[in-house]
């Protein structure tokens, strides 16, 4: 008796049998829906809000007063986040130090200027002259070579930038710090080994890796440090809001003036966020950040965690 075996049955074409669909988000389109008609009110009520004056703030909007305010608050801002990033990678080195007193003496200074509110700061900068009538230059508890009268030394501008300056060294060193102790420590030991003195070691080997953990708070402080110089008004310097409070404390135009110095800075703070962006670009090439930035917008969507297989 013959027996007869049946073909086996053909196995599945897994490649055509499975077909990956997107995932249909439902909630986000209501969302955005109902955002955009929000925005929509929002706009439209600031638009047609004539209590805003919005004549007013497009005659003031490149007023030379405000040009000025606006130049100043530029030079205040460049320069204090000069002194406050040195300030804080030599703080950051510091606080690093084997030696005690070298740390003790860093974090000291950072648990002061971090303590304090910097618009107290800015004061006491500005009214130093109460306290020293006269600074100098000697041998200590001897004679002194050369002084001079404090007030005529430490001016509003002066004073801007000793309180912003300092202030912003104590956040930079945390910062700084916190980037250099991101960096594996076996490539201290290997520079060591090799014979590299710490000086070297830091500038050629840690800082450039640091970077990429230290480039983006960095440049949100920066962006801070532009609204923060309008503290100053505190003690009467000539910048963004104090050339607006001036203009409408003489036209009582209160309102479109406040948005004057509101637009500027919002232009300002634009245009910083754009450079920071490149800047972390650049320092993030060759990573895997890298090219999870530089892909579009389609493969991130319909990435293998973006759909669903049925």
């Amino acid at each position: 008796m013959s027996s007869s075996e049946a073909p086996p049955a053909e196995a599945p074409n897994d490649a055509e049998s499975i077909k990956a669909v997107p995932v249909r988000h439902y909630g986000r389109w209501v969302a955005g829906v109902i955002i955009l008609f929000l925005a929509f009110i929002v706009v439209r009520s600031v638009i047609t809000n004539d209590a805003l004056q919005w004549p007013v703030v497009g005659q003031f909007l490149f007023d030379d007063r405000i040009l000025r305010g606006l130049q100043n608050t530029l030079i205040l801002t460049v320069i204090s986040m000069l002194i406050g990033i040195f300030g804080g990678i030599l703080l950051a080195v510091m606080r690093l130090s084997p030696n005690p007193l070298t740390s003790g003496a860093a974090a000291l200074y950072i648990w002061l200027f971090r303590g304090t509110p910097l618009i107290t700061q800015l004061i006491i900068w500005n009214f130093l002259g109460l306290a020293y009538s006269r600074i100098g230059l000697g041998i200590p508890f001897g004679p002194t070579f050369v002084s001079w009268d404090t007030n005529l030394l430490i001016t509003q501008f002066t004073a801007s930038l000793l309180g912003l300056g300092l202030n912003e060294a104590a956040y930079m060193a945390e910062i700084v710090r916190g980037g250099i102790q991101s960096v594996d420590s076996g490539q201290l030991e290997a520079a060591s080994a090799l014979g590299m003195n710490r000086t070297r070691t830091l500038r050629r080997i840690i800082l450039p890796q640091a970077m990429r953990v230290i480039i983006p708070p960095t440049g949100n402080e920066t962006i801070s440090m532009l609204k923060t110089t309008s503290l100053v008004v505190a003690i009467g310097y000539f910048e963004l809001m104090v050339a607006a409070q001036t203009i409408y404390s003489q036209n009582l135009k209160t309102v479109p003036l406040l948005i004057v110095a509101a637009l500027w800075y919002l232009f300002m703070t634009s245009v910083l966020t754009v450079v920071q962006i490149q800047i972390e670009k650049r320092f993030s090439r060759g990573t895997s950040r890298d090219v999870v930035q530089r892909q579009g917008w389609a493969a991130k969507l319909f990435s293998r965690g973006g759909g669903n297989v049925t």
